[in-house]
């Protein structure tokens, strides 16, 4: 936690359990990437792309995600915290 990877792209990667609270993700890329129970808290999440990435659950209310990218497929994970159903 409280790291900086700017820039940084990870590909087809396996991130359970990683903890990115107060850590600065911008310009990261997630390409294939599987987040579960990662945790995204106070993070730096703008201009990432999240666009392949799954598993994940970032709450929008207590991160930076200005510009971030999502895909239809994986924007449940915004959605995690209201307890709401996607079909």
């Amino acid at each position: 936690n409280k790291l900086k990877f700017k820039n940084t792209r990870f590909e087809n990667c396996i991130l359970e359990e990683v903890d990115f609270t107060k850590t600065d993700l911008s310009n990261v890329v997630f390409e294939n990437c599987d987040l579960n129970r990662a945790a995204f808290v106070n993070s730096i999440l703008e201009h990432a792309d999240f666009s392949t990435a799954f598993n994940f659950s970032i709450d929008p209310e207590m991160n930076r995600i200005k510009n971030a990218k999502f895909s239809s497929a994986n924007i449940s994970g915004l959605l995690d915290k209201y307890n709401i159903h996607i079909v």
